[in-house]
């Protein structure tokens, strides 16, 4: 059994963790300026430490010094001396995941994965957008099908028909053409008879 962690300490008080029981639920409270974010640097040290791999979302970079060894700080070796802690400094294993893939690790996931929630957010859709796109993952959901990517998601238009011969069947296609456009009220650019014709 590893040995418990130090997490915190105050005068000859310490605050330690037992890596055993470490699977539990935690929350870390206070005002600025108290600690939270030490609080997770120290926690994220002592799991790498003993070779428990920590994921942290750290959305605006306060967790990152992790990935280099601090330098000398007077105010933190006066700190050090008096809770008698060793003086050591040493940087953590860091791997940045980035959801653009640009400054980091790519984050892999299948559309699957995000959920119609987080990928409607993504994408900055609107209530209906939403709406549809939840259609589309239920539609999914009930089929056994997995979306992948964005290509998963388009849909093909049908196949065409095989084209008849003679000239009978061409003067039915003709007619059927502008009967259809007759009975139309949109514009002949924009009807959907001549759209529907069209594939």
């Amino acid at each position: 059994m590893a040995a418990p962690l130090l997490v915190a300490k105050s005068g000859s008080t310490a605050l330690h963790l037992l890596p055993a029981l470490a699977n539990r639920h935690g929350l870390i409270t206070g005002a600025t300026g108290t600690g939270k974010s030490v609080t997770l640097q120290t926690l994220a040290q002592r799991f790498s430490a003993i070779g428990v791999p920590v994921f942290m979302a750290d959305v605006k970079g306060d967790l990152s010094g992790l990935a280099k060894a601090g330098g000398a700080n007077p105010k933190v070796d006066e700190r050090r001396k008096q809770l008698k802690l060793p003086a050591e400094s040493a940087a953590c294993p860091v791997i940045f995941w980035d959801v653009f893939g640009k400054a980091g690790h790519p984050v892999r996931a299948t559309i699957s994965d995000m959920g119609p929630l987080l990928l409607g957010r993504m994408l900055g859709l609107n209530e209906i957008q939403e709406g549809v796109l939840a259609v589309v993952f239920k539609i999914a959901d009930d089929n056994g099908l997995l979306l992948l990517s964005r290509r998963s998601t388009a849909t093909s238009p049908p196949p065409r028909s095989a084209p008849s011969s003679g000239a009978s069947s061409r003067s039915r296609t003709r007619a059927g053409r502008n009967s259809s456009a007759s009975r139309c009220s949109t514009s002949p650019t924009s009807c959907a008879c001549r759209t529907a014709k069209a594939w």
